[in-house]
């Protein structure tokens, strides 16, 4: 018998503070189900396995941080705006450490069109535009803001620069003021 209550919204939701919790890689449906007190078979009505519940996951998570972005950016342009969306990832990824590892899961294509996704790409797409940087260069520098978002907190939520001087908030900073720099004078090929 479903337990009253239990939905694919209230399961995912749980998921992810399970993920902040012991880590995305440990969520299963059956640590969702001791959660829950009840039987793992009861939670398969609404949920196909785990892997569908990392899916879900991985979408509440985007459209979390994808909220969080765009209210970050509001009214915001050029260093502020990339300092800001930068803040955002960051403050994320260490309030909530399971659900941002949940942002990076693979999502199968139709999922990952009907995403948050596409609202991050956008937003960082629009991050760009105030820096002048027409295509191919425009995909080449949201590659390169991905990847040192995601390199600097994930490292730092692994505990990377807690050995030593200066302190990772002086370093995020000089980051981000050599990221504005980086933008407005990009390298011609």
């Amino acid at each position: 018998m479903v337990r009253v209550g239990l939905n694919a919204e209230r399961l995912a939701r749980a998921g992810a503070e399970l993920a902040d919790e012991v880590g995305f890689d440990q969520v299963t449906v059956s640590a969702l189900a001791r959660r829950f007190d009840v039987k793992v078979a009861s939670l398969y009505s609404h949920l196909k396995n785990s892997q569908d519940l990392k899916t879900r996951i991985a979408l509440l998570a985007l459209e979390e941080l994808a909220d969080r972005a765009t209210d970050a950016l509001a009214g915001r342009a050029g260093k502020d705006a990339l300092t800001a969306f930068a803040d955002v990832y960051r403050d994320y990824a260490r309030a909530h450490p399971g659900r941002y590892a949940a942002t990076r899961h693979p999502l199968d294509p139709a999922a990952a069109a009907a995403s948050a996704g596409r609202r991050h790409a956008q937003m960082t797409r629009a991050i760009l535009r105030g820096y002048d940087l027409a295509e191919p260069d425009q995909t080449h520098a949201v590659r390169l803001l991905g990847s040192v978002f995601h390199g600097y907190v994930s490292l730092e939520n692994a505990g990377g620069f807690s050995h030593s001087a200066p302190d990772s908030q002086e370093s995020w900073t000089r980051i981000l003021d050599a990221l504005d720099s980086l933008l407005r004078h990009w390298p011609t090929p």
